[in-house]
């Protein structure tokens, strides 16, 4: 008689935040086409980073935690909303133009502050995520969903 095992997926996420850095965020809101991914839709979690950040596009595709700890103009004294965002960098804020370490997406801002405050302090911080998935053992071959959520099969 075969014995089938099945391993219903198991889930394991190693998640790390690096220290925070104190910044500013401004928000945009025409994002296509980027620098990083031209006319490809990115969601609208997303931000353009200034040149310091951008690194030569080296911070393309980067996730950063995002916290609003003030504002920057008395028009809006209290802008913070309280919480945190999670944005992906899919642009870049170039100088001389750009006014902030971030230009959050409009939604992103709006996520963790006021509008109408147009330019806010944060602490900001890469996000780092790599997830391992066991998906399915099946008479000795395991299934494996990786980061780029493509399977593998591998030997049990």
């Amino acid at each position: 008689m075969n014995m089938v095992f099945v391993t219903g997926l198991v889930f394991i996420s190693l998640i790390s935040v690096t220290s925070a850095i104190s910044g500013t965020a401004t928000y945009y809101t025409v994002y296509k086409p980027s620098a990083c991914y031209g006319y490809q839709d990115e969601g609208t979690m997303i931000a353009a980073a200034s040149d310091a950040l951008y690194a030569n596009g080296a911070a393309c595709g980067q996730m950063y935690k995002i916290k609003c700890t003030g504002g920057t103009n008395q028009g809006v004294p209290h802008p913070c909303k309280g919480g945190s965002v999670t944005v992906k960098i899919v642009d870049r804020c170039p100088s001389p133009g750009c006014q902030a370490t971030i230009d959050l997406s409009q939604e992103a801002f709006s996520a963790i502050a006021v509008l109408n405050a147009g330019k806010i302090l944060i602490d900001y911080s890469k996000y780092l995520m790599n997830h391992l998935i066991t998906c399915i053992s099946f008479n000795g071959v395991t299934l494996l969903q990786d980061r780029d959520q493509s399977c593998k099969c591998m030997p049990s």
